[in-house]
């Protein structure tokens, strides 16, 4: 039997955190690059991470099982308010909670940053931008997640939002030298999502929750995927030449290990088999964004 704390962890789905701080550690890296690094501000980009990555969970959980998505022939893990180890009232209460939570958090954010005013205003409707996506993605009586629009939005906040942002909280500029980073980590962040989806989307299409998988079918699904790691490789490519030119060869060759998990995706039948690979992406992204940190302090 789950303890009431056990439950709460179990609905904030921890093995999704790595996945969220990829864009924080490349935003870093480049930040120490330029000599602009603060641990302060990383600590608590960190937290904001985390909090805002719960919410959403938070957030999914309680919008697919209150629509019905969430259901005895779902195929990914059971949810909380699935299996009832959460009630809908508890989930409202805790999402209550949490944004409180994620709103001071990023006021704090921008506030030890010390920004100037416009930086400052930016980054503030960012974050306001980010508190509304990781409701609304599941959320409301029109759910952009149940509309296609999830992938957009996942590319944006775990890419462009996520790594963009968090240099400017160092530089109190903004780096379009590392747009490159941003992309790598806004489509391998999309690639899980496009996976999770491909997974689950025959369960999807009967819940009337018209993901692009469910829009475009399965075939078309193996195929962006692809197209989406194309574009995470090539947008590394350009960061890391502009940041670490000696060292573009050994972070390239990184992404080889990707090749068996492709070849996985586009031969597989059973879709309830896809759900390792969404760990394998998850931790490749995560892993890739450390091993740019690290190299980030002996360039």
């Amino acid at each position: 039997m789950r303890t009431w704390f056990t439950a709460w962890l179990y609905a904030a789905r921890l093995r999704t955190l790595p996945l969220s701080f990829s864009g924080i550690l490349l935003g870093s890296a480049v930040a120490l690059i330029l000599d602009e690094f603060s641990f302060t501000v990383f600590s608590l980009a960190i937290w904001v991470t985390i909090c805002l990555q719960v919410l959403s969970n938070f957030a999914n959980d309680l919008g697919d099982g209150t629509k019905g998505t969430d259901n005895d022939n779902r195929i990914g893990p059971v949810r909380a308010l699935q299996s009832g180890m959460l009630s809908r009232e508890s989930l409202r209460n805790g999402i209550v909670v949490l944004s409180v939570l994620c709103a001071i958090s990023v006021f704090l954010l921008l506030w030890i940053a010390s920004l100037p005013v416009l930086v400052w205003v930016l980054l503030g409707l960012l974050g306001i931008a980010a508190l509304w996506a990781s409701l609304a993605y599941t959320l409301g009586n029109r759910p952009y997640g149940y509309q296609g629009f999830g992938d957009l939005m996942v590319f944006l906040f775990f890419g462009i939002v996520s790594v963009i942002g968090s240099i400017s909280l160092f530089t109190k500029s903004f780096e379009w030298e590392a747009l490159g980073f941003a992309i790598c980590a806004g489509s391998l962040s999309t690639m899980v999502l496009n996976l999770n989806n491909l997974r689950d989307h025959q369960n999807d299409r009967i819940s009337g929750k018209t993901t692009l998988v469910v829009r475009f079918g399965p075939a078309w699904a193996k195929s962006y995927h692809l197209v989406l790691g194309l574009l995470a490789f090539a947008g590394f490519l350009f960061s890391v030449f502009f940041y670490f030119k000696l060292w573009l060869l050994i972070t390239a060759l990184f992404f080889v290990v990707l090749l068996p998990h492709f070849r996985r995706v586009f031969s597989v039948s059973d879709y309830a088999s896809l759900d390792p690979e969404l760990k394998k992406i998850a931790l490749f992204s995560f892993s890739l964004a450390l091993l740019v940190f690290l190299l980030s302090f002996i360039r």
